[in-house]
C-alpha cells in the first residue's frame, strides 16, 4: 500500500514538473515571443512570426499545461503515457535534425539530454503505475 502511495505521488509530481516546465514556456512566449527564439538565436522579424511562436509556444503550450494538470487529476497514467509521447518525440524530432542537418548546439544537445531523461522517467513510472495499480487506472 505504501508503495502504490509513493508511486501515485512520485508520478503527479512528474506530471506536475513536466506540466510547469510547458507552462513557463507558455506564459514566457504569450509576454515576449521574441525571447523564446532568444535561446535558439533567432530573430523575428515580422508580425506572422510573432504571431506563430505565441501561437505554437504560448497557445500550444498553455492547453498542454491544461490537460497536464487535468490528467494529473483525472487519469494519472493517461498522463503518463501521454508524457511519453510528448518527451518522446521531442527527443526523436531532436535525433533526427542530428542525422539530416548535423550535430545540434550546446541548447540542442541539452535538451536532448532532458527530454531523453524525462520519456525514460514517464515511461518508467507508467510501467510501475501499471503494477501498482491493478485496474490501470491510477489515482
Amino acid at each position: 500500500m505504501k508503495t502504490q502511495r509513493t508511486i501515485a505521488l512520485a508520478s503527479k509530481g512528474f506530471i506536475l514538473l513536466s506540466a510547469l516546465s510547458l507552462l513557463s514556456v507558455s506564459v514566457m512566449a504569450f509576454a515576449n515571443p521574441q525571447s523564446v527564439m532568444d535561446l535558439v538565436h533567432v530573430q523575428l522579424n515580422n508580425t506572422d512570426a510573432f504571431s506563430s511562436i505565441r501561437g505554437v509556444y504560448g497557445g500550444v503550450g498553455m492547453t498542454l499545461f491544461l490537460s497536464l494538470i487535468y490528467l494529473m487529476l483525472r487519469d494519472t497514467q493517461s498522463g503518463l503515457l501521454f508524457l511519453c509521447l510528448l518527451w518522446g518525440f521531442y527527443a526523436l524530432s531532436r535525433t533526427i535534425t542530428i542525422f539530416s542537418e548535423g550535430a545540434l548546439g550546446d541548447f540542442g544537445n541539452q535538451w536532448l539530454m532532458t527530454e531523453s531523461v524525462f520519456f525514460v522517467l514517464a515511461l518508467a513510472l507508467a510501467m510501475a503505475n501499471r503494477k501498482a495499480m491493478p485496474n490501470n487506472k491510477a489515482v
